[in-house]
């Protein structure tokens, strides 16, 4: 098969070092992949929690005492839409109100992005 003195690799142990890159450069493809999906999905979770931070944020500051009850509202960040849900529920002290936002995907996705709780004071001191 090879002459005296011939040098090079034959045609099976080139198409061996193939194989071996093709599958590896598959596998760092794959990697970069998940990657670049776990890049976007925290970003759009970072988004959402600041989006429910501002909302909880907005209460304390105009010291606003939101009615009892549940309200959908547009909440998109960064290009990123996204809807808010903001349940308030009535507490054993009549003084304090507890805020839930949630924060979900603006279209048909119902996975969550974010959900926080706070507290609203009555700003009259009842």
């Amino acid at each position: 098969m090879s002459r005296p003195g011939a040098r090079g690799f034959t045609l099976v142990e080139v198409l061996v070092a193939l194989t071996i890159v093709a599958v590896a450069l598959m596998a760092s493809l794959r990697a970069v992949g998940a990657m670049s999906n776990s890049a976007f999905e925290l970003r759009q979770r970072t988004l959402a929690q600041w989006s429910a931070e501002n909302r909880l944020a907005q209460i304390r500051v105009q010291a606003e005492w939101p009615a009892v009850g549940k309200r959908s509202y547009d909440c998109s960040q960064a290009e990123a839409a996204m809807t808010c849900v903001e349940e308030v529920f009535a507490t054993p002290n009549a003084a304090f109100r507890r805020v839930e936002v949630s924060v979900f995907p603006t279209g048909g996705a119902q996975v969550r992005l974010s959900r926080l709780v706070g507290f609203a004071t009555d700003p009259r001191g009842s």
